[in-house]
């Protein structure tokens, strides 16, 4: 078989990161979590107060300690494609889904600089394929030549669902309206930044996986990407 660059884009609180792990696990593949550099980069931000209490960003401030930022991505010995995250070799897997890092990842994520920090790092990563990648915009920007791209949405509320059961299962105590209003915020952010906007791909396979499960969702996307590693040259 093969290999390809799978790029898989869509809304918050989809799944993506679960999918994409999974993905990555059937095929040998490496899981890059873009969300996950992004989140460590506010993290880093926050720690710095380079965030405002009105989610504005300290722009120059940020742009200029990005050189200083070290994210790495590596394979936990917990399998199931899972990453731990390192910021600076600090292992911050855990914090970086906290609700303070949920609520300002897209004000970080939206500034150009960060963006083309991390994109440089991101393709760097996919230089030799075989990897599967989530975010926002990794089959319109980061990989636009990606070989399978997949958008991904589900309704509001059971996106909000899913990431309260998460959060509380890890003892996080946040209540499902703040999670909502969480999401909602993020999406409007996410699709009406002015770099990398959220967007479906044109050549994207849309996924809406508000009422499938994920043994579902895989069944369908191995049909697709045998349907295309057995047409490539």
């Amino acid at each position: 078989m093969k290999d390809i660059i799978i790029a898989i884009d869509g809304y918050s609180s989809c799944g993506k990161s679960t999918f994409a792990r999974a993905i990555a696990e059937r095929l040998g593949y490496t899981f890059i979590d873009s969300g996950a550099m992004y989140r460590a980069v506010t993290l880093y931000a926050l720690r710095h107060r380079m965030v405002n209490a009105d989610g504005s960003v300290d722009r120059d401030d940020l742009a200029a300690a990005l050189p200083l930022i070290s994210i790495r991505l590596l394979r936990s010995a917990q399998g199931g494609g899972q990453n731990s995250v390192f910021l600076n070799d600090e292992d911050v897997t855990e914090e970086i889904r906290l609700v303070g890092v949920s609520d300002n990842v897209s004000y970080v994520s939206e500034l150009a600089e960060v963006r083309k920090h991390l994109v440089a790092q991101q393709r760097e990563m996919g230089r030799n394929k075989a990897v599967v990648m989530d975010g926002r915009d990794i089959g319109t920007v980061v990989f636009p030549n990606a070989e399978l791209k997949i958008f991904m949405t589900a309704s509001p509320e059971i996106r909000a669902q899913r990431r309260y059961r998460e959060l509380t299962e890890k003892g996080v105590n946040v209540s499902l309206q703040e999670v909502e209003s969480n999401i909602r915020q993020r999406d409007a952010i996410d699709e009406n930044r002015m770099v990398s906007p959220l967007r479906k791909a044109k050549d994207a396979v849309l996924l809406d996986n508000s009422h499938i499960s994920v043994d579902e969702q895989m069944e369908w996307v191995m049909k697709l990407i045998t349907s295309i590693t057995s047409t490539q040259p």
